[in-house]
């Protein structure tokens, strides 16, 4: 991919009030895409965001700038990512826009942007825009001037797609489900979804204030779901995170099932009904015994890297339709165009109907490797190729793990973190491993 200014992985993102998630700069981004989308013939662009407080000045700012360059803007209020790239595909619009930190705290924000098809922008269109963001701002003539107005019925067309990606048929009236929403974009979705396919729901999560999203609940944090699913007796648990692309199930007996493990069930399930074509697409930090497991199946596994776009991109290249990342971001392109959480979920809770295995049953089928992932801040970008001690700490762990294992050392793409990943067959020669690999990036880089 070239390289770029302003667009990281998964968009333009950093914390509220530092360059460049500051209301001038959103402004000046509203008016440069609306440039591009303008270019493109005179349209509307739907703009949806989710429960941050920060949430109201950056729409704001982002409406003016499209307004600016004379380009009309649709409003959708609070909805889940994958959400807005569904209403920008069936509305056929210029282009979607959500304003999100996905599973980020609250004070992070974020700007991200669908094509007409539902699908991230292609490289071209970003950099198209970043040329304009470094070009001065004119505004049209008044008579030309964008119009914005709210769309009022978006949550209830989505709420009606995502229940339409599993047959009408199946009965899910005997299933008790916790929802946790993260106070998230999915508050006001997720548990009619459920309820409305029949199940009974208990949800929690559904009261944003602006500044709890992720707070402590959610996808990244589903001990809270575990307890609740333990306390209610429930049958399984969802955890969706602050946009709703991410999903984490909890089983019944309060075990976390992890995006590996529910893209496993979902190709079985597939695989099972004659859907399944192509390779599974994972990334370099799937788990080795979900490649083994797929294996088993007569299914590939290719791995990407880090980031639903680098799926994206392997699965157009490989003709596939499923697949994902560990934490939770899973892409079922035969049901959606992007990673989707509530959709995610409904195929697992359909594959239990199908097969009337509990979600514990179905996770049995793949056995997951001991991993350990440890985070390290890091004050500025390195090469990491360039540190020979940490070289000749990633050779002696490969080493020790031999064939049934792995490491994988990697700066993150949206946090300044290098992250170290060690996974294999045994607990106390992967967590030793990754100690030690930890260890000699920060003496090497000075952490």
């Amino acid at each position: 991919m070239t390289n770029k200014k302003y667009f990281g992985t998964d968009g333009i993102r950093g914390k509220v009030g530092d360059a460049p998630i500051t209301a001038d700069f959103l402004l000046k981004l509203g008016w440069a895409a609306g440039q591009v989308f303008a270019n493109e013939g005179h349209d509307f662009v739907l703009v949806g965001k989710d429960t941050r407080i920060s949430g109201y000045m950056f729409e704001s700012a982002i409406e003016a700038g499209l307004t600016a360059a004379g380009v009309d803007t649709r409003l959708l209020g609070p909805m889940p990512t994958p959400g807005i790239a569904y209403l920008t595909r069936t509305f056929r619009a210029q282009a979607g826009i959500v304003i999100s930190a996905s599973h980020n705290p609250y004070y992070d924000n974020g700007i991200k942007f669908f094509s007409v098809q539902g699908t991230k922008l292609p490289d071209a269109i970003e950099q198209q825009i970043e040329y304009y963001l470094d070009s001065p701002m004119t505004t049209v003539s008044s008579a030309k001037l964008g119009k914005a107005k709210r769309l009022i019925d978006a949550p209830g067309r989505y709420i009606e797609f995502c229940k339409a990606t599993v047959p009408t048929r199946l009965d899910f009236a005997n299933m008790k489900i916790v929802v946790d929403c993260a106070h998230g974009a999915t508050y006001h979705i997720a548990p009619h979804v459920f309820s409305e396919i029949g199940a009974e729901v208990i949800s929690i999560g559904v009261e944003p204030n602006g500044l709890n999203i992720n707070d402590g609940c959610g996808a990244t944090k589903p001990e809270l779901l575990v307890s609740q699913v333990l306390s209610h007796k429930a049958d399984l648990g969802i955890a969706l995170d602050g946009d709703g692309d991410r999903l984490i199930m909890v089983d019944h007996k309060g075990e976390v099932v992890d995006g590996d493990e529910l893209i496993f069930i979902i190709a079985q399930s597939r695989l099972a009904s004659g859907q399944m074509t192509g390779p599974v697409v994972g990334t370099l930090m799937t788990n080795l015994g979900m490649e083994h497991g797929l294996k088993r199946l007569g299914i590939d596994l290719l791995r990407a890297k880090v980031g639903d776009r680098y799926v994206m991109e392997k699965l157009e290249q490989s003709k596939g339709i499923l697949g994902g990342e560990n934490s939770g971001h899973i892409i079922c392109l035969d049901r959606t165009t992007t990673g989707d959480g509530i959709i995610a979920a409904l195929q697992v809770l359909a594959e239990m109907q199908f097969t009337g295995k509990s979600l514990h049953e179905l996770k049995s089928g793949m056995r997951k490797y001991p991993q350990v992932l440890i985070n390290i801040k890091i004050s500025q970008k390195i090469n990491l190729d360039k540190h020979d001690d940490i070289q000749l700490a990633i050779t002696s762990a490969e080493q020790q793990l031999g064939e049934r294992g792995r490491v994988l050392l990697r700066a993150s793409g949206t946090e300044p973190l290098i992250r170290v990943m060690v996974e294999g067959e045994q607990d106390d020669v992967v967590q030793r491993c990754a100690d030690d690999l930890a260890n000699a990036v920060r003496n090497s880089i000075g952490a």
